[in-house]
């Protein structure tokens, strides 16, 4: 499993490596994972919920079996609002499904809409940050940026958007090297998501996990000040830089080369059908602060960097490259510009596409099995030449993909892995 995965990532041809899990964008609605379980005669439990946000199911050694998954994800103290995973208890979902979440997880029924509020850190003193709808599958982040005029926001101190940065605690590298510990004894491959390098994630910009966020929080007005207010956002980029590298440091002496992969980035660059930005802003804005990051951990350790964005990005895959990315998810083969072929000739000698495999908006959810089987083919046939591909589905299998079209998928890749 592992020696199948860094075969892969050095670009090495042979049997393509599986992910499902191992980040919080390769992942499976739990609901899913709980039909995936039935179907595969796997013992019926109350699963327990691996991310809150999007509601991620965890996919335990049992089912990773019989998925013939190759990978395992460490993932940091705390998830996408601000409390701890640990400590569980039962919640009955929108859908009607029993799952288990941390215990901080607190949530209320919102008056006017219904459906469910959730709360920062688990306090219900404080404003929710998020909110799933009564028919809903998956939390939105709620904004509560502070009421400011124009001028306001042209005078705000880059420090407010800081304050989530900070220098990681003995807990949380207690817990980074304990979960990663465990992870290596499974002899699968080891990817850790890294807290706080995730430039301008639109997912992290609302700041769900803080009860007061502070700066510019809401989605528009930070795009809108990534190209007006560009100084700003780049004094907050190197200042989560200056911060991320002592965690590194501190990181690496930790937990060593048991990792394969970092997943240091999440932010989106794409649209359907276009960019957020220029390759020429992304080489000014974001680009200098990547190669810190980037250049530190192949210098210090034998990790490659993942990284995400979906959308039309072929536009900005070279930059990403010579920003020192190694990894390229989701591999969106549904938007514009991003043919599987195209990829593979002009980006395959250096960069890995970890996913692609096959398309989550259409094909998956809404097509039958033997048009799942002859997508997964053709893109494994084309990503998998001469290494450099994990197989995974484009971007997070969501809630009431049939399964079988799940199992399609997966049993293809064992038969297309027969013959390599």
């Amino acid at each position: 499993m592992r020696d199948r995965m860094r075969a892969a990532l050095d670009h090495k041809e042979g049997k393509i490596p599986v992910d499902f899990g191992s980040a919080m964008t390769t992942g499976i609605h739990i609901s899913c994972v709980a039909e995936l379980r039935d179907y595969y005669g796997l013992e019926k439990k109350t699963l327990k919920v691996a991310e809150c946000y999007q509601m991620l199911g965890e996919i335990e050694d049992d089912l990773k079996e019989a998925m013939g998954i190759d990978t395992v994800g460490v993932f940091p103290l705390t998830g996408m609002f601000g409390f701890k995973n640990e400590k569980y208890k039962e919640w009955r979902a929108p859908w009607g499904q029993e799952v288990l979440v941390p215990e901080k997880f607190e949530v209320s029924i919102d008056k006017n809409r219904g459906g469910y509020l959730i709360y920062p850190q688990g306090d219900r003193t404080a404003q929710p940050s998020g909110y799933m709808g009564s028919d809903g599958f998956f939390f939105d982040c709620l904004v509560r940026q502070p009421d400011y005029d124009d001028d306001e926001l042209d005078e705000l101190d880059p420090e407010l958007n800081l304050e989530e940065f900070t220098a990681f605690s003995e807990e949380m590298l207690a817990h980074y090297a304990r979960e990663v510990d465990k992870a290596y004894a499974t002899g699968r491959s080891v990817t850790l998501s890294f807290a706080g390098s995730s430039l301008g994630d639109i997912a992290n910009v609302p700041a769900p996990f803080l009860k007061e966020p502070k700066g510019i929080r809401d989605i528009e007005e930070w795009y809108i000040s990534t190209s007006m207010r560009d100084d700003y956002v780049a004094e907050i980029f190197k200042g989560q830089v200056d911060v991320a590298l002592e965690n590194l440091k501190r990181l690496y002496a930790s937990v060593g080369d048991k990792v394969d992969t970092i997943f240091l980035c999440g932010t989106d660059f794409g649209t359907q059908n276009s960019t957020f930005c220029s390759a020429e802003k992304f080489a000014e804005l974001w680009k200098p602060e990547y190669r810190r990051m980037t250049g530190w951990i192949h210098e210090h350790t034998g990790w490659k960097v993942f990284k995400h964005s979906c959308g039309a990005v072929f536009p900005l895959i070279n930059e990403l490259l010579e920003a020192g990315f190694d990894i390229l998810n989701p591999v969106q083969v549904s938007a514009s510009g991003m043919d599987p072929q195209l990829l593979k000739d002009t980006f395959g000698s250096r960069a890995v596409f970890w996913g692609g495999g096959v398309d989550t908006q259409k094909t998956l959810p809404f097509s039958d099995t033997a048009t799942v089987r002859k997508e997964v083919r053709k893109h494994c046939e084309i990503f998998a030449r001469d290494g450099g591909f994990v197989f995974n589905a484009v971007h997070n299998v969501q809630a009431k993909t049939p399964v079988e079209n799940l199992v399609a998928m997966v049993e293809e890749v064992k038969e297309i892995n027969k013959s390599r």
